[in-house]
């Protein structure tokens, strides 16, 4: 099993759709063959044509903002010592995380496909947040697929969904968490594909949703060696790029430009969600060696039991509380070309009181698991290396988890004009 070189990850599976021979695939019903297949060719079409590649640029760069900064984070390197730290802001995307790019691209690709209506998964909000703003941008009527636990801790976005017109359909089988989310959004589009288009909301599913949502957030790399090059005049020598996993967009957006570099200049670290300290349930299929199995339509490592069925699991982050993975994050981990790693509930958010402690960086719980493994290994390394976290989200959706599991995390500001009450980060005293 190796890697190609000048090849993009989400074109390098065999004609059966599998990468390195048994990740992926197209696990589907019957019915869903043909509106796949139809999607494939248009999809391969679009990605080629002059037209949508300008009109896709027009929208990252006008609608969404691109490119979202790049920045060191001076205080937060001082105090760890070590290596120097920083931060690919794409929280400050529209709509604060990286869902934004696949979502517009979704709507797009709808949109040429002469279709109205757009459909989706969500588990932290942020997909669905995203494709409710893609869908009224784009005049699409949309429903969001939901879990009713994700629901309640999710508030903010799901707010944000009404807000632009879309649907919320609360999802009560199983965990009610994002797997059901996906689940139920699947089994809606199977009796509606002649009018809807489906968006898969990270790079999971069947292999042509994990291609076009990794198309999407690619942008996020492209922008960094450019950004990397522009602040070092050349890429480093020793360089960690450190993402949150779960389904495996914002890692696989992160990392798409740097594939090709050696793992001993450029080191792709992913960190799953290791749940509850306590608890023997977890969301992290990779890190925990899960064996494969079939979910959603394609095969990867999977939480599951003995009998092969899928397990519960189990995170403080909706965005990680997913048993699965994406088809490519199997095959890094295969290749050796990327290391994946945990953090629990406690420590991502400790993470979270550190870094918006000295930083202007509010991270929301997922990327919070991303910054915990760079506060645990930034000390060990040298000061010329160079450690880069994509803080893929931002904090506010979180905010009831903060304030109840982070003292003085958000402070509340009156408006004595409005009367509006205002919801601000606090900044430490001391940890």
């Amino acid at each position: 099993m190796k890697l190609k070189k000048k090849i993009p990850l989400i074109d390098q599976h065999d004609r059966y759709g599998f990468w390195g021979g048994k990740f992926g695939g197209s696990f589907i019903p019957e019915t869903l063959k043909k509106p796949v297949e139809d999607l494939t060719q248009e999809f391969s079409k679009l990605r080629n044509n002059k037209k949508f590649l300008k009109k896709r640029d027009y929208y990252f760069k006008n609608y969404i903002g691109s490119p979202t900064s790049f920045v060191k984070l001076e205080n937060l390197s001082n105090h760890l010592g070590g290596a120097q730290i920083w931060a690919k802001v794409v929280s400050e995307a529209n709509g604060g995380a990286h869902k934004i790019y696949n979502a517009t691209v979704h709507a797009l690709i709808c949109k040429a496909m002469g279709k109205k209506y757009i459909v989706g998964d969500t588990g932290a909000g942020y997909a669905g947040k995203m494709l409710s703003m893609a869908a009224k941008k784009f005049g699409l009527k949309c429903k969001i697929f939901m879990g009713a636990k994700d629901i309640k801790r999710q508030k903010p976005n799901c707010d944000a969904m009404r807000k632009n017109g879309a649907e919320i359909v609360p999802v009560y089988s199983g965990s009610q968490t994002l797997v059901d989310a996906v689940s139920e959004c699947m089994r809606y589009w199977v009796s509606n594909c002649d009018t809807t288009h489906m968006c898969v909301g990270s790079t999971v599913g069947p292999n042509i949703f994990v291609k076009i949502c990794g198309w999407s957030t690619a942008q996020i790399s492209r922008e960094l060696k450019i950004q990397i090059k522009q602040e070092f005049k050349k890429i480093p020598k020793k360089i960690k790029l450190i993402n949150c996993v779960g389904g495996g967009s914002s890692a696989y957006g992160f990392w798409s430009e740097f594939i090709d570099f050696n793992k001993s200049q450029i080191e792709l670290i992913g960190v799953e969600a290791g749940g509850p300290k306590k608890s023997k349930l977890h969301a992290a299929p990779l890190s925990r060696n899960a064996k494969i199995g079939i979910l959603h339509g394609a095969a990867s490592y999977v939480c599951q039991n003995n009998e092969g069925q899928i397990h519960e699991t189990e995170s403080i982050s909706a965005g990680l509380d997913y048993p699965g993975v994406s088809p490519i994050h199997c095959f890094l981990k295969d290749t050796k070309r990327a290391r994946y790693t945990l953090a629990s509930d406690k420590e991502a958010l400790n993470a979270f009181k550190l870094v918006s402690k000295l930083e202007n960086l509010r991270p929301s719980l997922e990327p919070a698991h991303a910054w915990s493994e760079c506060i645990r290994i930034a000390p060990k390394l040298k000061k010329s290396d160079v450690i880069v976290v994509n803080n893929c989200g931002k904090g506010y959706k979180d905010k009831k988890i903060y304030i109840d599991n982070v003292p003085n995390s958000f402070v509340y500001v009156i408006d004595k004009k409005s009367g509006n009450i205002h919801h601000y980060s606090f900044t430490y005293i001391c940890c």
